[in-house]
């Protein structure tokens, strides 16, 4: 099977797209795109065997129903810079290939990422993961961003002194800072890239970490444009219910149709209440999984 070209993939192959203050995302290379996934699903060879409508509504029906493999036909590379606890957030997802920059091997720069003054925040208060959406006044934050930079000068230096010791890399570097930039080149199929930013895409991960899953995306597009229009149609903008959930809403449809709210089938369970509400409202008002 020749190699398909995606034209808008190849304008933008090698570019730097920045993310954060001193991160960015390239895409490096790419392998397959809408056709590949077509192609593989019918087990066809050759070009233009069906038409553009059918083609797009094949991945629709692939992806609906959770037809992964074809999609596992397409291949993706970026080389991605991001900072260390950024990237311990990332290789969570372990169905990916990389090579990471290695501080055994290399000198580390002097790269550390500082949030911006909006982005610094309190600990949520009913989030233990994340941290408040209301950023601290500028003056506090400012002192913050100082702290950091503080810390990261002291941790650097530190580090180019052993260095300069001639003490072992691998040593030197142990002390250095979850802020610190590494560099990576991480290549994914599609099915999983689709995994990976149905999480990393949620409002509730981490800020840092979404927006360089906002530019994997973009970049993906430009590769197999309708598979990323199917998934944006049926994962970033749907959303599913469980059971309690489904109740719920058949009780709501109910209401507004000026029926009876109970005796619908697998009814008989309570109204939902405290987290489990706060939930099923969010879906309704974000059309977001979760």
């Amino acid at each position: 099977m020749a190699h398909s070209v995606a034209p808008e993939a190849e304008l933008v192959l090698d570019k730097e797209f920045p993310v954060l203050d001193k991160g960015f995302v390239r895409l490096v290379d790419y392998l397959g795109g809408d056709d590949r996934v077509v192609q593989s699903a019918r087990v066809s060879y050759g070009e233009g065997t069906k038409s553009y409508r059918e083609d797009s509504g094949l991945i629709d029906y692939l992806l609906r129903n959770q037809h992964t493999s074809p999609f596992e036909q397409v291949i993706l590379t970026f080389h991605v810079k991001l900072p260390v606890f950024v990237a311990r957030q990332w290789i969570r997802h372990r169905t990916a290939r990389l090579n990471e920059i290695s501080g055994r091997y290399s000198v580390m720069k002097d790269d550390f990422y500082v949030p911006e003054t909006k982005d610094v925040a309190l600990q949520s208060s009913d989030n233990k993961q994340g941290r408040s959406t209301e950023a601290l006044e500028e003056g506090e934050a400012l002192a913050v961003q100082a702290a950091f930079r503080e810390g990261q000068d002291f941790s650097y230096r530190a580090y180019r002194g052993l260095i300069d010791q001639g003490i072992a890399r691998e040593l030197a570097r142990i002390n250095l800072p979850l802020s610190l930039y590494t560099e990576w080149y991480w290549q994914i199929d599609l099915h999983n890239l689709f995994h990976f930013l149905g999480l990393r895409l949620d409002p509730h991960a981490q800020k840092e970490i979404r927006l360089y899953a906002e530019v994997l995306f973009e970049l993906a597009r430009k590769v197999a444009p309708r598979c990323c229009e199917s998934f944006e149609r049926h994962v970033l903008s749907g959303v599913r219910f469980s059971r309690e959930e489904f109740i719920e809403l058949k009780r709501r449809l109910a209401a507004a149709a000026g029926g009876e709210t109970g005796g619908a089938p697998g009814d008989g369970l309570p109204a939902l209440s405290g987290k489990a509400l706060e939930r099923f409202e969010e879906k309704l008002k974000t059309g977001r999984q979760k």
